[in-house]
């Protein structure tokens, strides 16, 4: 992590806004990793805050799919549909397939998580017919 540290220092330091949003959401997904979930919310919100103001799309779905995971490790699952969902539409408008078939994966997840099968299997099918179309074999 010190390096991800040291690097937002350095993006800081520059002005590369957008180095300093991928910094905060590898230092979040870092804090994920360690189940200090508080911790990782507070830099994948600020990464947000980041990718939003500098129009970067792709930053900004692939950190509110992070707060997605991060709510749906926390079991609050309706906070993490709601993050996915917006992940999604944000994948689905830039064009980003394989982002939107994790993202499609993680909103199945969450309802298998609900015990609601049928709506789990509705988005994992969605996911796996995406993962084939672009030809990601381990999705």
């Amino acid at each position: 992590m010190v390096y991800y540290q040291q690097a937002l220092v350095i993006s800081k330091q520059i002005g590369d806004r957008s180095g300093e949003s991928n910094s905060l959401n590898s230092i979040g997904g870092i804090y994920a990793s360690q189940g200090q979930y508080p911790k990782a919310l507070d830099y994948f919100q600020q990464a947000l805050v980041i990718s939003k103001q500098i129009g970067d799309r792709a930053g900004v779905g692939t950190t509110l799919n992070n707060i997605g995971a991060i709510y749906d490790s926390l079991g609050q699952y309706p906070k993490a549909l709601d993050f996915y969902q917006q992940a999604l539409a944000m994948q689905k408008q830039i064009g980003d397939r394989s982002g939107v078939g994790t993202i499609l994966s993680n909103i199945g997840r969450t309802y298998d998580s609900l015990g609601q099968y049928p709506k789990a299997l509705d988005f994992y099918q969605q996911a796996l017919a995406m993962q084939k179309q672009i030809g990601d074999r381990s999705g």
